[in-house]
């Protein structure tokens, strides 16, 4: 009895162990995205060089460009994003095709000069094989009291 007691329980801490880190693909993208907020804030190119797609766009107030420019404006600090404050998301899952959206406040520095910023970022990820790879990353200005709808 003792011993089919003590088998019982260890299956039980099994299955609680294991579902405890399954993630859906969405919470695999939205913690894919926090990260690469991270490795932005870093500067961390290594990091962010195999997740974005070879053909991807990035879309800024100022201008729309491609994945070795962004790679560039990274490393050289021309836009540092020191900080993604992530006030909400939402993240779907269509077939190979994983959409987030975040209201975020950036921080950056632009040059010698410091902004602060309201965005809805929408960033588009597709998987391949395993791997998610960024295929844009749009930021859309908004205002403070913007809501993503889920």
């Amino acid at each position: 009895m003792n011993l089919r007691l003590s088998i019982l329980g260890l299956v039980l801490v099994l299955c609680g162990a294991t579902g405890a880190t399954a993630q859906t693909p969405s919470d695999e993208i939205v913690q894919l995205s926090k990260n690469k907020w991270q490795w932005m804030a870093d500067k961390d190119v290594a990091k962010l060089e195999p997740l974005f797609h070879d053909r991807s766009k990035f879309v800024h107030m100022g201008g729309t460009w491609k994945k070795a420019e962004e790679l560039d404006i990274i490393k050289t600090g021309k836009i540092w994003y020191k900080q993604a404050d992530v006030h909400d998301v939402a993240a779907e899952i269509f077939e190979n095709t994983g959409i987030v959206w975040s209201r975020i406040t950036l921080t950056a520095m632009l040059g010698t000069n410091e902004v602060k910023t309201e965005f809805t970022v929408t960033e588009v990820f597709q998987k391949q094989g395993t791997e998610w790879k960024l295929l844009d990353l749009t930021f859309s200005s908004v205002r403070p009291t913007h809501e993503i709808r889920k």
